[in-house]
């Protein structure tokens, strides 16, 4: 495979996302790749959505989510696996930090979780899918069992 598998969560999902990561480990272990798990956060900007949040909110839904993704990663895993992880929190659309942080990374292999089964058993959600359209490597899709 590559140095880097990414795999992509929410971590406002709750345990949702163990399934993903865990099979996320599985296959960088195959390669011998780095595990690398990334959050994002919307980006509220300049809009008129920004100005009813006081000063210095972003930053505190950076820290609250990047112990939530600590806590998710250790949960699906263990510690000291944990402890060998990347953690990223990014800020923007999903898909497009996703894919960003892949071909910063050079991942060949992207691993996201197939949401909202609700709607169809065949259809992901669509950060997933626009994950699956626009990446430049792989990308491996895990269904809710």
């Amino acid at each position: 495979m590559s140095n880097s598998v990414l795999c992509a969560v929410d971590v406002s999902n709750g345990d949702d996302d163990l399934p993903v990561i865990r099979r996320a480990a599985q296959l960088a272990a195959l390669d011998g790749a780095q595990l690398d798990v990334i959050a994002v956060l919307p980006d509220f900007g300049m809009s008129s959505v920004s100005s009813f949040f006081g000063k210095g909110h972003h930053e505190k839904m950076e820290a609250e989510a990047k112990t939530h993704l600590h806590a998710l990663v250790t949960k699906a895993l263990d510690a000291d696996q944990n402890a060998k992880v990347r953690h990223v929190i990014a800020t923007g659309r999903a898909y497009e930090e996703v894919l960003k942080l892949a071909k910063k990374t050079g991942a060949a292999l992207i691993v996201v979780g197939a949401h909202k089964a609700e709607l169809s058993d065949y259809l992901l959600g669509p950060n997933a899918s626009r994950v699956v359209r626009h990446a430049n490597c792989s990308v491996y899709v895990v269904r809710p069992s």
